[in-house]
């Protein structure tokens, strides 16, 4: 079972970092180029223990649907969310949070999976599963930063003070 283990310092606030994470929008944002869209459960907004969400996209070439559980949420340090149903026989993805003693913000992700099929499930990750899901799992966490980092997380609506 593959382990991907990223580490993301943020020039942002813990809660902002936190926020952004959970945001569906800016989920979408960072994988614009897989057509990811939230089809089922929640479909935007900040996801919350307990609650599901149906993703579509195109990955390495197929259409594929993926819905997970977001199975624990401790403000503004810790969720984690579980698959539940689609093309992995299992993944378990944690995200952390710490702040850092220059205020920035540590995020931490933990990405564990097992592919389906068996031997050849584990011969797609060493060929290219693991260095596609690390990719993907980079480009979400860069477009986080930057978002994070240059105010356009004001601009999210589940980011207002309304909330």
């Amino acid at each position: 079972m593959p382990q991907i283990n990223l580490e993301t310092i943020i020039n942002a606030p813990i809660e902002v970092v936190f926020d952004l994470a959970r945001s569906i929008d800016l989920h979408i944002l960072s994988l614009e180029h897989t057509n990811e869209r939230a089809v089922a459960g929640r479909t935007s907004g900040l996801v919350k223990k307990g609650e599901t969400v149906t993703w579509r996209a195109k990955h390495l070439g197929v259409t594929q649907e993926l819905t997970s559980l977001i199975t624990d949420v401790e403000p503004y340090h810790y969720f984690a969310d579980e698959l539940v149903k689609g093309a992995f026989k299992h993944f378990k993805h944690e995200h952390f949070f710490e702040t850092q003693r220059d205020g920035s913000t540590l995020m931490k992700d933990i990405f564990d999976y097992t592919s389906p099929l068996g031997i050849l499930g584990k011969l797609a990750d060493v060929l290219f599963l693991e260095k596609y899901m690390t990719r993907l799992l980079e480009q979400r966490n860069h477009t986080l930063k930057q978002v994070a980092e240059d105010g356009r997380w004001k601009e999210l609506p589940e980011m207002q003070p309304s909330r």
